[in-house]
């Protein structure tokens, strides 16, 4: 059975949520590989909307064992308020799995996110002040806090007292904040022992012994390629590795577990935060798809920026990833416009770019080159197959398959967990 990777190829907001719980119906493990609760997953079932941050989104299909990786870090409020809210509708919780060595993210971690941002001015990342950028950070300094020292009361107490007492410095002395005081946050975080103590799993074990036994795995990553730490607009990026290469990293298995890298693309595109976006339309097209996209952050509900669907930037992602298929989500959007507009190439600075340019100077600079295709205007959100689209519609997506050289596999014509069909 194939061990599958959903991947944004986008800023992230592609969809990928809505897909992954569309794979998911045959799944028999998902699995998250990295992020936090900074990245958010919109599943529409019928008239149930479900807002999920931190559990993957196969958690909604009784036979789906939902894991939360290695490469994750936990807000254990965030993930306890999450698996609450979906117990109260009914989604049973108790089979989610975290992995042991997921890092935690601290209230000191929260702390600094938000002072950092205000320090930086305009400057800013653009971060959800989450705290995911400095679990992160005190991952790769070794002095992080994972899942397992939670149930040992006195490493814990040990770690939590001595980052603090760097902590603090940097709060007192640098951000001019007061100090943060260890007992309160020793108390909480030993009280989320209990709760969570049945859900900590070696889970690189959990999800080789399902692929072993020929079971169906889909790993789901959070944001995009553009916001990968070392692939996307750095540093207007997320702190962690979203390209499909990280699953084996944030999963704990091999590269030749993976039989298929599906790439979700949105037949337009959008970010959220800072940071350049050379097809960015601010103007009337651009906010016409923010209100018919509804284009608002899961997580933060900031408003996003949208702009033309961008091939040079979804030609660098099928190669980062090496995409196998494309998802491609949220079509219907665009049964607004008379004609379309596609970027199939960058001139900056007196050159011209068909890969995707990895000096920010270029990237800033950048005046989009559109090869420009008739719209369909009529609404297909009723569509349910690829033949019964309109002819502009087919050919929008044969172009979109063609330029990118990757097949569209899955064309989604609504947010509706039925508003998408195979091809």
């Amino acid at each position: 059975m194939p061990a599958t990777v959903v991947v944004g190829t986008q800023w992230g907001d592609e969809g990928k949520g809505k897909i992954t719980d569309i794979l998911s119906e045959d799944a028999d493990v998902v699995m998250r590989y990295q992020g936090g609760n900074n990245a958010g997953h919109t599943i529409i079932v019928d008239d149930e909307k479900f807002a999920l941050t931190l559990i993957p989104s196969g958690v909604l299909y009784p036979q789906v064992t939902p894991v939360i990786g290695n490469g994750c870090v936990v807000d254990p409020a965030a993930l306890i308020t999450e698996m609450d809210m979906l117990s109260s509708r009914g989604i049973d919780p108790t089979r989610v799995r975290v992995s042991a060595n997921a890092h935690l993210v601290m209230p000191y971690h929260r702390k600094l996110d938000m002072v950092m941002e205000r320090f930086l001015g305009k400057q800013q990342i653009g971060t959800t002040k989450r705290g995911i950028g400095p679990a992160y950070t005190d991952k790769f300094a070794r002095q992080g806090i994972r899942t397992q020292d939670l149930f040992d009361p006195k490493i814990f107490r040990s770690k939590v007292e001595i980052a603090l007492k760097e902590k603090n410095k940097l709060l007192t002395k640098v951000y001019n904040q007061l100090p943060m005081d260890p007992e309160p946050i020793i108390e909480e975080y030993l009280g989320y022992a209990e709760r969570l103590h049945d859900y900590i799993a070696d889970t690189s074990l959990l999800v080789w012994e399902a692929i072993r036994d020929g079971k169906n795995v889909v790993f789901e990553g959070g944001q995009g390629t553009l916001l990968d730490v070392d692939h996307g607009t750095y540093p207007f990026v997320t702190s962690s590795n979203p390209t499909a290469g990280a699953a084996c990293a944030g999963a704990g298995i091999g590269p030749g577990a993976i039989t298929d890298v599906l790439g979700v693309t949105k037949a337009y595109i959008s970010r959220v935060g800072a940071g350049p976006f050379p097809t960015e339309l601010e103007n009337e097209i651009g906010d016409r798809m923010i209100e018919i996209g509804g284009e608002f952050g899961t997580v933060t509900g900031r408003r996003r920026r949208c702009g033309w669907l961008d091939l040079v930037a979804l030609r660098y992602s099928a190669r980062v990833n090496g995409l196998t298929k494309i998802a491609l989500t949220k079509i219907d959007v665009l049964s607004d416009f008379d004609t379309i507009k596609v970027a199939v190439a960058y001139d900056s600075l007196d050159q011209r770019y068909t890969n995707f340019p990895r000096q920010h100077r270029v990237l800033y600079n950048c005046t989009p080159v559109y090869e420009e295709l008739p719209g369909w205007n009529q609404d297909i959100t009723g569509v349910r197959s690829f033949a019964a689209l309109p002819r502009e519609a087919r050919d929008y997506i044969e172009y979109i398959e063609d330029r990118a050289g990757v097949p569209i596999s899955i064309v989604s014509v609504g947010p509706e967990r039925a508003a998408t069909f195979e091809r």
